[in-house]
C-alpha cells in the first residue's frame, strides 16, 4: 500500500504538500452524506412508527431528527476546523474540542426536551391513547423534566469547561438565602403552583370561580407562577398561584349533577287543585328521562303567601350548564301545562282595597268618592 501511495504523482495533485485540505474536504463531504442517509433512515423510521400504536417510537423520531442533522453537520465542520487549526494554531485546536464537548452535552439536552415536549402532546391527545392522561398532571411533570435537563445540561458544561460543581453549588447555597428574602412573593407563587400541581383543584378547561375573590370563568394555562383564567365575557385574568392557598375555591365542572329548585304559586281560588296538581307533577318528575332517581326528588305543598298559595319542585338534572337550563325549561314549561290541564292559574301578585262604606260615583268626570257619614255635616255646623 505505502509502495502504491509512494508510485502516485501526488506532486502533480494541487496542494500536494497539504494533505490537510483533501482531509477536510473528505470530511465535508461525508457530513454531507451521513446527513442524507440519516434522513432516508429516519423517514423510512417514522413511516413504521406513525402506525404503530405504541406513544414512544414516533415521538422518538420526531424529536430525534432535527438534533441528529446538526450533530452530524456539527462535529463534521468541527473535525474539518480542528485539523485546519492543528496546522495554525495548537491553543485554538484545544478550545475547538472543548467546544465539541459543549456542543455533544447541548444536542443531547436539546433532544430530551424536544423528546419530553413530544410525549407531553401525546398523553393528552385521544388519537394516542384511548384513554388520555389529565393535561394538568402531564404538564406538571414535564415541566419539572425540562427544568431538571437544563439544570443537569449546565453543570456537566460547567464540569467539561472546568469549573468546580462543588463550588457552584455552595455558592448556590448561599446565594440562595439572599434571594429568598428578596423574592420571597417568587417563591410564594411558585409552590402554590406546586399545591396546584399535587393537589388538582382544578385542571386546564376546568370552570372555576371563588367566593373570596372576584375570580370566575375557565382555566385556560396553569404557570409555576401565574395561573391565566378566561371569563365568560372572554377577559383574561392572570392569578397569582399563592393566593390559591388562602381562598376557597369552587369548581363546578366537577358537579354530579345540578340542582333544578323552583317555586310555583296558584291562586288562592284553586287550593283544591293543589293536591292533584302536585301528584301530577311528581309523576311527571319520576317518569322525565333527563331528571336523575338516584337523588333527592320532592314536589310538596310548600306554603301560603300574601296572593299565592306554593308547592317546591326540588330534584337534579345533568352538570352540563347548557343541557341544565334545556332540561329545566322542559320541566316548568310541563308544570304550567299541568296546571293548566287542573283548571287552575298560576297566581300573580294581587292587592285587595277594603274600604267599609263602599264608593260612589259623582259629577260627570267619574270621581269615586265615599259617601260621607251620616250627622257629619250636623257635626261640623253645629262646631262652627
Amino acid at each position: 500500500m505505502n509502495g502504491l501511495i509512494d508510485s502516485l504523482p501526488l506532486e502533480d495533485f494541487p496542494f500536494a504538500g497539504q494533505l490537510w485540505v483533501y482531509k477536510v474536504f473528505a470530511i465535508v463531504f461525508a457530513s454531507l452524506i451521513l446527513a442524507y442517509v440519516g434522513k432516508l433512515i429516519l423517514d423510512r423510521v417514522e413511516a413504521r412508527a406513525t402506525v404503530s400504536p405504541s406513544v414512544w417510537d414516533d415521538a422518538l423520531v420526531i424529536a430525534l431528527r432535527r438534533p441528529l442533522w446538526v450533530l452530524i453537520w456539527s462535529m463534521g465542520l468541527l473535525w474539518a476546523a480542528r485539523i485546519t487549526a492543528l496546522e495554525m494554531d495548537e491553543d485554538f485546536a484545544d478550545a475547538l474540542e472543548s467546544m465539541q464537548s459543549v456542543l455533544l452535552i447541548g444536542l443531547l439536552a436539546w433532544f430530551l426536551l424536544r423528546l419530553a415536549s413530544r410525549v407531553e402532546e401525546r398523553l393528552v391527545d385521544s388519537r394516542y391513547l384511548q384513554k388520555p392522561m389529565d393535561q394538568t398532571t402531564v404538564s406538571a411533570i414535564g415541566k419539572l423534566l425540562r427544568i431538571s435537563v437544563v439544570i443537569t445540561c449546565g453543570l456537566v458544561i460547567l464540569q467539561t469547561l472546568g469549573y468546580s460543581i462543588g463550588g457552584v453549588l455552595a455558592f448556590g447555597g448561599i446565594g440562595g438565602i439572599a434571594v429568598g428574602f428578596a423574592a420571597k412573593d417568587l417563591l410564594a407563587n411558585f409552590f402554590g403552583g406546586l399545591m396546584v400541581y399535587l393537589d388538582r383543584p382544578f385542571s386546564v378547561g376546568e370552570w372555576v370561580r371563588s367566593p373570596d375573590k372576584e375570580i370566575e370563568g375557565t382555566v385556560e394555562h396553569i404557570g409555576w407562577r401565574l395561573t391565566r383564567i378566561r371569563t365568560f365575557d372572554k377577559r383574561p385574568i392572570y392569578v397569582p398561584n399563592a393566593i390559591f392557598t388562602n381562598v376557597v375555591l369552587q369548581n363546578p365542572s366537577r358537579m354530579s349533577h345540578r340542582r333544578i329548585f323552583e317555586h310555583i304559586g296558584i291562586r288562592y281560588d284553586d287550593i283544591q287543585h293543589m293536591e292533584p296538581i302536585v301528584k301530577a307533577v311528581r309523576e311527571m318528575l319520576k317518569s322525565h328521562p333527563d331528571i336523575a332517581q338516584d337523588v333527592t326528588l320532592m314536589v310538596y305543598f310548600d306554603r301560603c303567601g300574601a296572593s299565592s298559595v306554593d308547592f317546591f319542585i326540588y330534584c337534579f338534572t345533568s352538570p352540563v350548564w347548557a343541557e341544565y337550563h334545556r332540561v329545566k325549561e322542559d320541566v316548568l314549561l310541563k308544570v304550567l301545562a299541568i296546571v293548566t290541564e287542573h283548571e287552575a292559574q298560576v297566581a300573580f301578585p294581587t292587592s285587595t282595597l277594603h274600604v267599609p262604606d263602599g264608593l260612589t260615583l259623582r259629577g260627570g268626570d267619574g270621581e269615586l268618592v265615599a259617601p260621607s257619614r251620616p250627622g257629619a255635616e250636623t257635626a261640623a255646623q253645629g262646631g262652627s
